[in-house]
């Protein structure tokens, strides 16, 4: 018979290798010396559609690979997590949700439809709040949920959306557009870290912040029927 966790482990390490090839072939597809051939030799459509197919043929897999292996392998830990301290889960689940939707409703510099470079409202709590809210949902998971498989995959999700981020502020820096480099030297890069997140909660839309919640609420309130415990 099959030893479940050495099954658990051999899957966890499967989805280390898929956010490897994950995070590489975003890195590689946009580094400096790739992208500008490849948009120049494809066109910027064909190119983009080149980049969400490879990213689709890593995640896809990943995706379905985690939960169909959910809680498999050696656990590593377990907090037993209740109380306040479930209340603080939820707290931070809020956070993280309310920085990706405030990044969909004001986009950044950064981002495939570029905005302002002018900081504001959930810029002055990182100029990456997207990625941020993603590296804080995936922290967050990982405090319950101590089992291999578990762990490669939000803990891969907070690697990636750290080091994606760290990437971007190198490759715009270099390439812009202009008025990056002071757009990032303005802003800080881990929310709520810079001098101006009062001022940056102030300028939050309220819009942002009721549908971050609302999504919260509803993901937790559905959460055993979509993912299960």
């Amino acid at each position: 018979m099959d030893d479940p966790q050495a099954t658990g482990t051999s899957i966890a390490l499967t989805l280390v290798l898929l956010w490897l090839g994950f995070g590489g072939s975003h890195v590689l597809l946009s580094s400096r010396r790739l992208r500008p051939k490849l948009v120049a030799s494809l066109g910027g459509v064909p190119f983009l559609g080149l980049y969400s197919a490879v990213a689709f043929a890593f995640f896809a897999p990943l995706v379905w690979l985690y939960f169909t292996h959910r809680h498999a392998g050696p656990l590593l830990w377990a907090p037993g997590v209740a109380g306040l301290g479930r209340l603080a889960l939820y707290g931070g689940m809020g956070v993280a949700f309310v920085l990706v939707v405030s990044s969909l409703l004001q986009p950044g510099p950064a981002g495939v439809v570029a905005g302002p470079t002018t900081p504001r409202g959930v810029y002055r709590i990182t100029r990456h709040p997207q990625n941020m809210g993603f590296a804080l949902f995936g922290a967050l998971h990982l405090i319950p949920n101590g089992f291999a498989t578990d762990v490669a995959f939000f803990g891969g999700l907070v690697a990636f959306a750290i080091l994606g981020s760290w990437h971007q502020d190198l490759r715009k820096r270099a390439d812009g557009p202009p008025g990056f480099a002071a757009f990032a030297d303005a802003t800080p890069f881990f929310p709520f870290t810079g001098r101006d997140t009062l001022q940056g909660l102030r300028e939050l839309s309220p819009l942002a912040v009721a549908l971050g919640v609302g999504a919260t609420w509803l993901v937790r309130h559905f959460h055993a029927r979509w993912f299960g415990a």
